[in-house]
């Protein structure tokens, strides 16, 4: 019986060419790596821990069934924060057809909706004043609408350019550029009137 390779010490390339031949302790030390990035991926899309936690196992599957389509053009974390980024923009197309479709419903059976205002969850035990900081700007970006956060988050954190954004969320360069400029402008907003809190 031969012994099982210890992957720790090895880099990506060379976890991912044994992945590609079938090898899954590579591919599971490559999870181990670069977990936390891809479910913080998926939850600055979606902002749902559970939500995240299933479309960034989703991802991994997906990564471990097309490994061999991998050709190293980019780095691996780049290439599955790519897949999980997709699954997410599935994820809230059909949630918004959805809650369209439940909408029009509640329409019909209460003849008019009122708009809620998003529940806003503070977590009061971070007292560091970074992790402070970045509840605060968590809470000012679940404040934006789904399509100005996906805008936002796959412009300013991913470095894609409005090309490719308008591709992925099948719209027009036009309407990628308004939602970043209002999204943007609303993040400018809130954060300021958080600033006050300090």
């Amino acid at each position: 019986m031969p012994k099982a390779t210890d992957y720790s010490g090895h880099e990506d390339k060379a976890l991912v060419s044994a992945a590609q031949r079938g090898r899954m302790p590579a591919f599971e030390e490559l999870v181990a790596r670069h977990r936390d990035k891809i479910y913080a991926r998926a939850f600055s899309m979606v902002r749902n821990e559970d939500e995240a936690v299933d479309l960034s196992q989703e991802a991994w599957v997906k990564g471990w069934q097309r490994i061999k389509q991998f050709h190293g053009d980019a780095s691996f974390a780049t290439w599955m924060t790519r897949i999980v980024i997709n699954l997410c923009l599935d994820h809230l197309r059909k949630q918004k057809r959805q809650r369209a479709e439940s909408i029009e419903q509640l329409s019909e059976e209460m003849g008019g909706v009122e708009r809620q205002m998003p529940v806003v969850n503070v977590n009061p035990t971070e007292r560091l004043e970074r992790s402070e900081l970045r509840a605060r700007i968590d809470r000012a970006m679940q404040q934006l609408s789904t399509e100005h956060r996906v805008a936002l988050v796959l412009h300013e954190f991913e470095g894609l350019e409005y090309k490719e954004i308008a591709k992925r969320m099948d719209c027009s360069i036009g309407t990628v550029m308004s939602r970043l400029f209002y999204a943007r402008r609303k993040m400018a907003v809130l954060l300021a009137g958080l600033k006050k809190d300090f």
